[in-house]
């Protein structure tokens, strides 16, 4: 994967405008304002309930901004509307939901594979064509999982499934890889062996996208920190300035002291 190239004039890769988003009558997003560019590697940081998941939600269509709110938007690439097969070839989303979806008796090759078609899994209606079959083998290369290509979804680890859905995710070459909680119901070596492949994947040149509540997922690729609190954005800079004791102690409501031990910020 090369990086791409981007004119200073093109809009952002993604911007929300005063986005204010209700679950069950209670706003979970209240004015969200944010943007994120091509090419930028960013974490949305907060606790559970702070929001986080609402943000992707917008955009895969699973949920929709209040009607009716002045100068009020969810942008892709400028646009306001888009089909969200669209969207293959820009964001690479992969969420819980998809993991389970994807739990069943196919083979990672073919979950893989499956991305090119927006499916869970090949099926017999489905031209699997040589190109595609050559892009699944650089993908299964590339993320170090050829031990799993002929296994059943199944039947491996929670962190070899998260592997193989970040393959299916990279099939179009996306512009950023968007995840949400990573490194969830992982164990110390699977989420430790993830955050390894995704500085890998960053420094293939794909952005990424994480919503996180674990500091330590903030892989050192990542430059900018969006701390969200209660549905609005608290702060939002350069990691070195946001991942701080005093603001993170304010964002989780407990006293923290933050360490940073090899690029990575641990908290304490």
């Amino acid at each position: 994967m090369q990086p791409a190239e981007f004119s200073e004039n093109q809009p952002s890769l993604i911007e929300y405008r005063n986005v204010i988003v209700s679950k069950n009558d209670r706003v979970v997003l209240n004015g969200i304002t944010l943007a994120i560019d091509s090419g930028e590697h960013v974490a949305v940081l907060g606790p559970n309930g702070a929001g986080k998941s609402f943000l992707i939600r917008t955009i895969t269509r699973e949920c929709y901004p209040h009607a009716g709110v002045p100068d009020s938007y969810v942008r892709i690439l400028g646009r306001e509307d888009w089909n969200v097969f669209e969207l293959r070839n820009l964001l690479g989303i992969v969420t819980d939901d998809l993991a389970v979806l994807c739990n069943r008796n196919f083979t990672c090759r073919e979950i893989i594979l499956s991305g090119f078609f927006s499916s869970i899994g090949i099926w017999p209606y489905h031209k699997v064509t040589r190109a595609m079959e050559q892009k699944a083998r650089e993908i299964i290369a590339l993320l170090e999982i050829s031990h799993l290509a002929e296994r059943y979804m199944n039947q491996i680890s929670t962190g070899e499934a998260r592997r193989v859905l970040i393959g299916r995710a990279l099939v179009h070459d996306p512009q950023a890889l968007v995840l949400d909680e990573p490194t969830t119901s992982l164990d110390f070596h699977a989420a430790h062996r993830l955050r390894g492949m995704l500085s890998k994947i960053a420094s293939a040149g794909t952005g990424i996208i994480m919503v996180t509540h674990n500091t330590v997922d903030i892989i050192p690729e990542i430059e900018r920190v969006i701390l969200l609190k209660d549905g609005r954005v608290f702060k939002d800079g350069k990691k070195e300035k946001v991942l701080t004791s005093e603001s993170l102690s304010h964002l989780f409501g407990t006293p923290l002291e933050v360490v940073k031990r090899d690029g990575y910020y641990h908290l304490w």
